[in-house]
């Protein structure tokens, strides 16, 4: 009984770290300057990247990790369909957090820092943002729609023939 527990709050706990990751830089993207003002721009794509890189990064693991355990934990899980739902969530989350979040927000602040260090390359600067607010504004709300899932766990039945 233990396990089921630990695991449900392994699942919990990086899902509010997930979450409150992407609001967060969600909200930095809303004080990012324009990259022509580099120092500034620099400066907070590096605590963007860092947000991403300790907390966004670890938080989805430990909330797919968790969920997945609890999945195989759980013999009652195996036929509910909220469950099975949340997975192809969770599955699309995890993919469009790598592609289309983390790897952005990580190349950014590393060509952010190598352009003020050098003065070469700030032309490129400032391409993905529109991409990656809108991918995390996406993402938020799926994630917010698995925490729903998870609370209400909707009863589906069969069609009755």
């Amino acid at each position: 009984m233990h396990l089921k527990r630990l695991l449900k709050f392994l699942h919990t706990l990086g899902a509010i770290g997930l979450m409150g990751a992407m609001a967060s830089l969600m909200a930095m993207h809303a004080f990012l300057p324009e990259p022509a003002a580099l120092a500034e721009y620099a400066r907070l794509r590096a605590a963007m990247g860092g947000i991403a890189n300790w907390i966004f990064m670890p938080s989805l693991v430990a909330t797919l990790i968790g969920g997945l355990l609890a999945i195989a934990a759980n013999r009652g899980y195996h036929d509910a369909g909220w469950v099975w739902m949340k997975l192809g969530f969770g599955i699309i989350v995890f993919e469009a957090s790598l592609t289309a979040i983390h790897g952005p927000i990580r190349r950014e602040a590393e060509a952010s820092a190598e352009a003020l260090k050098t003065g070469v390359g700030s032309a490129e600067l400032g391409a993905t943002a529109q991409t990656e607010w809108l991918a995390l504004a996406l993402m938020l709300a799926i994630a917010t729609a698995n925490v729903v899932i998870g609370i209400w766990r909707p009863q589906w039945r069969k069609a009755r023939s």
